[in-house]
């Protein structure tokens, strides 16, 4: 039977991206708030990276999981950037259908890859509490890198279908994006072809990566619990707390927003555009901006390595 939707199908050769719902008149001051998130976001990260990199005292798992994490939230920010300036800043609400794929491919790979990294640094602190005097035989540098480019071949293998499976979907006159940036969550729905093995692709991403690393996640979190309650003095159970509340605060700040974002594309059909970008600006923007100014304040060595760094920095000057 044929698709009484068939003669109006095509390929959009570009997709409309859209900033704040309802506050299109107030783009141009709303770039400010977003050009400064970016600021923080490049200097933030960028000074972790740099720390992490020049100082050998911090060449341990701990330090280069937290600059590979750096890393990666730059690249997820670097992705979004030239679109969401490009709304702000120019009013350039277009994009190419395969620049909206490219992005789309960027923003995913480097959120799977980020969940990854998140999963890493807990299993990192469990060997660090449950097994220290072995902690350095287990997690080797070459372990580390390994472990790295391995996690992020497979992200990038995970991503790589979605766009063809994109190409191969009809739309219907409808390329109008929710946000200023291409999702995949977005774009399937703008389709009005049959969806489902996007859908069912989709979910097997979410489940295998970020259902499966948030659960282990949790896993790890109660092995370290249990662990932590055997310790016999209060002096080593408050170390090991303040050592971990870092990561903590980074694992909440990456799967809340994600979560709630994933409930509104999921199931939030009525729900108001704003809500939707709103928490997808949470989802991309407030990990890179909070993980940076948390590890600074409360890891020890890194707030020294950032002062012997700008004491350098003073001392040539």
């Amino acid at each position: 039977m044929k698709n009484p939707n068939s003669s109006l199908e095509f390929l959009p050769t570009t997709f409309i991206l859209v900033g704040i719902p309802g506050l299109e008149a107030e783009h141009i001051w709303m770039s400010i708030p977003f050009s400064l998130m970016y600021i923080i976001i490049f200097l933030g990260n960028g000074t972790i990276l740099h720390v992490i990199i020049t100082d050998t005292s911090l060449h341990q798992p701990m330090y280069l999981l937290l600059a590979v994490l750096a890393l990666v939230e730059v690249g997820v920010s670097a992705s979004t950037l030239p679109t969401v300036l490009g709304v702000f800043f120019f009013g350039i609400t277009e994009i190419s259908f395969d620049a909206c794929l490219l992005q789309m491919f960027s923003i995913h790979s480097f959120s799977i890859m980020e969940s990854a990294v998140l999963l890493m640094m807990s299993m990192d602190r469990f060997v660090a509490i449950y097994s220290p005097l072995h902690y350095m035989a287990i997690l080797t540098l070459p372990r580390i890198f390994g472990t790295v480019a391995v996690i992020g071949l497979k992200s990038m293998l995970l991503m790589a279908p979605l766009p063809v499976l994109l190409r191969h979907l009809p739309f219907c006159g409808h390329n109008a994006l929710s946000h200023s940036y291409c999702l995949h969550p977005n774009l399937i729905h703008l389709s009005c072809g049959d969806i489902s093995i996007n859908n069912i692709y989709g979910l097997f991403i979410v489940t295998s990566t970020f259902g499966l690393d948030s659960l282990l996640i949790v896993v790890s979190y109660g092995l370290i619990l249990h662990t932590v309650l055997n310790i016999a003095t209060g002096e080593g159970r408050r170390k090991v707390f303040n050592t971990c509340g870092s990561h903590v605060c980074a694992v909440l700040t990456y799967y809340v927003p994600m979560i709630g974002l994933s409930l509104v594309h999921r199931f939030g059909q009525h729900v108001s555009p704003l809500l939707h970008a709103m928490l997808a600006n949470a989802y991309l923007f407030i990990p890179p901006i909070v993980n940076p100014i948390v590890y600074s304040i409360k890891t020890k060595e890194i707030r020294h390595g950032i002062v012997r760094m700008l004491s350098k920095k003073i001392s040539r000057v």
